[in-house]
């Protein structure tokens, strides 16, 4: 009964995942008219390693990902206990914030792009501003991570939000009855319960932000220079534009071994502390 839907899934999945690890082991560069196809071992992922664009990108990508989802989880968190709680217009509100996750990255990005420009945009003039922030390095990971947040806090905050609405009530009503506050309740109760869905979140977006590349892609195109390139940006290039399979190949087993090991770390780390 299942064996279509295992075919199917072996099909979008396995296959080029497993082509994608023979080409990496393979000479399969098409700007190159000759000597093509040939076994090459592990050189594509030995020039990966001394590549100091592999490197730099590995690093900007490692730090996109804890700046963007550290920031985004404690706005989430924020924005989930305020959902949490009763008030008129709550519902609405519920809905509303999943406006921006709903909307596609590609033009959330054009969107943010076009606020931060100088002329067209109106983040200068409203901060009072003369700033060309997509030029500068810092201040292209600073537009970077604002439309990211933009983005993506709302699918974190519905996650949280979740977690806490199956929360029994009797145990804060038996908290405040033995005198505690609310910044107790929360550290005591609140975030030990709350940490199935907090590992839920932070694994889905941890591997979103590894991956990131779209928001780059329309906002800076890896620029200022290369100061935006991330793995997948570089992977981007290295398939598509250098027409490289080989070593792009390899880029990419080497990201998806990254997001695995990664997410088993976090996993691990989020069981251990739950149990103790």
């Amino acid at each position: 009964m299942v064996a279509p839907a295992v075919i199917l899934l072996l099909a979008v999945t396995a296959y080029p995942l497993v082509y994608n690890l023979w080409n990496s082991f393979h000479s399969e560069n098409l700007s190159i008219a000759t000597g093509q196809g040939g076994f090459v071992g592990a050189d594509n992922y030995t020039k990966m390693f001394k590549s100091s664009e592999w490197l730099h990108a590995l690093l900007r990508t490692l730090a996109f990902a804890g700046v963007s989802v550290a920031l985004e989880t404690v706005i989430a968190l924020g924005l989930a206990l305020m959902l949490h709680r009763r008030f008129r217009g709550r519902g609405l509100l519920r809905v509303a914030i999943l406006i921006p996750w709903a909307v596609p990255t590609v033009v959330s990005a054009t969107l943010w792009k076009t606020m931060f420009d100088p002329r067209a945009g109106f983040v200068d003039y409203v901060f009072g501003l003369h700033t060309t922030w997509l030029a500068g390095v810092w201040t292209s990971w600073a537009a970077i991570l604002v439309a990211d947040a933009w983005k993506n806090v709302p699918f974190i905050a519905i996650i949280l939000l979740a977690g806490l609405q199956v929360i029994p009530t009797e145990i804060y009503e038996a908290a405040r009855i033995d005198g505690a506050s609310w910044s107790q309740s929360f550290r005591r109760l609140t975030l030990p319960l709350l940490k199935p869905a907090l590992a839920v979140a932070l694994i889905f977006r941890l591997l979103s932000a590894l991956l990131v590349f779209d928001v780059i892609y329309i906002m800076t195109g890896g620029g200022p220079g290369l100061s935006t390139e991330t793995l997948s940006f570089l992977n981007w290039q290295t398939f598509l534009v250098d027409t490289d399979f080989g070593y792009g190949g390899a880029i990419s087993v080497m990201l998806v071994v990254m997001c695995l090991l990664i997410a088993g770390i976090v996993m691990r780390v989020m069981r251990t502390s739950a149990e103790t």
